[in-house]
């Protein structure tokens, strides 16, 4: 929280730098950023000085520039957005693909840093770490019993690449202590980790975010699947809030025809760029479903529309959150950042799908999930408001708006019976990793195929996770079943990984379900 002394010196500094925000960041057709006149920047830099020399209280001004910039760039748009160099690193991570590291995830179980996965191809792979590990000593840090946080773990393991560190390791089957003298290196970071056969004919991927890597991610994944005879394909775009737009446009032209148009942008001088898929699409003679919710934002939208204006596929699922704007990043000069919006982009028939968002009520955009739960519309389709002003019609003559979103051509309801109260949840990682540790062996014996059908049909794993974390509670059957199978699938995470977790969820998955018997109808099973 903002102390509310400096409040008049935050407007008064914001009004000063608005007046030259107008010329900041000014681009001419490929021309770069011209910066503007020295008396501008000049007189923003000897305010600063004077608030550091002069002012009656002691003020950071770092921090109050970094204050003033956040609400300038935040005003613009509800997309626009100010990165301190201390922010914009881990961003730019999960967009590029990956960090510099020893390549591990982790969970601080009982104050001690417990490896839970180790990334592919990563330092801690080669060096022989695995799932279940204990790191009690990075360098010269202990890491256990010191109450500290991930945030500070993080710190400590992360480095530049080619840098050396030693590890201490307890492991629940060695008899002593395990030394690992491990280089940092580059990790990747998977933005297409879960891709698996549904049914024999039938393939199953999802993609987390549109990083600069996922594309050859996806092609990588697709090409074994159909080595493993997947003849269609589920995309889930699930809660996939986005990412690049070249990125999305490469996607996208796994399933249509070459010269096919996939998106088009317009900036504010109205110039226009087409995206046209390059080549033929992997899956261009396959059918594909694709998944959206109100968490798909922007780049899984391109997908999704840029399909669904072709007459490509099936869109399945609720409408898209409706984020239709494009993003810059550029460089402050210290670390720092600003992404501004500088585009909005088009479907192929022409489309602009980003909602609302200058409006009188600055909270309307921030609540329009609330709003959407209000109206009943992740409930009932004809919830949805389209409006007629914003109508378009496919080749093939499918009715779809703009304005908002893309609205699916299956509906599939939000599953409120999915719901469990928090008190049900607090220790489910914790004891989850407990169980999978302790009979990791013979879990791992029983394999990821017969674990997923067979495993704790009786439910005694879930009396004893009510033992364990103290619920006295009768739950009714519907509750106990989702509550067994959530702790199923944490276990199925911990021992054999993503695949297996999803595949475990997805058991219960009424989207996926509705595709099943999209497909079962296409063959007239």
């Amino acid at each position: 929280m903002k102390d509310p002394k400096n409040t008049p010196l935050l407007l008064g500094i914001a009004v000063a730098m608005g007046i030259a925000i107008g010329t900041f960041f000014n681009f001419n057709k490929g021309r770069g950023l011209s910066f503007p006149k020295a008396e501008r920047s000049e007189k923003i830099e000897k305010l600063l000085h004077y608030i550091d020399r002069e002012y009656l209280d002691t003020i950071n001004t770092d921090v109050l520039l970094d204050e003033v910039i956040t609400e300038i760039v935040g005003g613009l748009d509800p997309h626009s957005v100010y990165f301190s160099k201390e922010t914009l690193l881990a961003n730019q991570e999960n967009l590029q693909g990956n960090f510099e590291g020893i390549g591990v995830q982790f969970l601080m179980h009982k104050d001690s840093l417990v490896v839970t996965h180790v990334l592919n191809g990563g330092p801690s792979e080669r060096a022989g770490i695995l799932p279940g590990d204990r790191i009690l000593i990075a360098g010269k840090d202990t890491l256990c019993d010191r109450g500290l946080s991930s945030r500070e773990i993080v710190k400590i393991l992360k480095g530049p690449a080619k840098t050396q560190v030693n590890l201490t390791v307890f492991r629940r089957e060695a008899s002593e202590l395990l030394a690992f003298v491990m280089e940092r290196g580059k990790v990747a970071i998977q933005s297409v980790e879960v891709a698996y056969l549904l049914t024999p004919d039938l393939g199953y991927v999802k993609i987390d975010r549109f990083a600069l890597k996922t594309a050859a991610e996806f092609r990588s994944k697709l090409k074994r699947l159909k080595a493993q005879g997947a003849k269609n394909l589920v995309l889930d775009l699930r809660q996939n809030s986005g990412g690049f737009i070249h990125t999305a446009t490469q996607v996208a032209d796994a399933f249509l025809e070459k010269g096919s148009l996939l998106v088009f942008t317009k900036n504010n001088r109205g110039n226009r760029e087409d995206f046209f898929a390059q080549e033929k699409g992997l899956f261009q003679d396959a059918e594909v479903y694709v998944l959206i919710d109100e968490g798909s934002a922007s780049a899984s939208e391109i997908v999704a529309g840029a399909l669904q204006d072709h007459d490509k596929g099936i869109i399945v699922g609720r409408r898209s959150f409706g984020k239709g704007l494009v993003q810059q990043e550029m460089p402050l000069g210290d670390g720092s950042a600003v992404r501004l919006t500088v585009a909005a982009y088009f479907t192929p028939t022409g489309r602009s799908i980003q909602k609302p968002y200058r409006t009188s009520d600055p909270l309307s955009y921030a609540e329009d999930y609330e709003q959407r739960m209000a109206r009943g519309e992740f409930l009932f389709q004809d919830s949805i408001p389209v409006t007629d002003s914003l109508r378009f019609t496919t080749p093939k003559g499918k009715i779809v708006y703009g304005g908002g979103g893309i609205v699916p051509d299956i509906f599939v309801p939000l599953d409120t019976t999915a719901y469990l109260p928090t008190k049900y949840l607090k220790d489910l990682v914790s004891f989850s990793f407990e169980y999978a540790d302790r009979h990791r062996k013979t879990l791992k014996k029983m394999g990821p195929e017969a674990f997923v059908l067979r495993f704790d049909k009786d439910k005694t794993l879930l009396k004893k996770y009510l033992k364990y974390s103290h619920l006295q509670v009768d739950l009714e059957t519907q509750k106990q079943d989702l509550l067994s199978d959530y702790l199923k699938a944490l276990v199925a995470r911990q021992v054999f990984g993503e695949v297996a977790f999803y595949q475990v969820r997805q058991q219960n998955d009424q989207m996926l379900s509705k595709v099943l018997e999209l497909e079962q109808d296409r063959f007239g099973q």
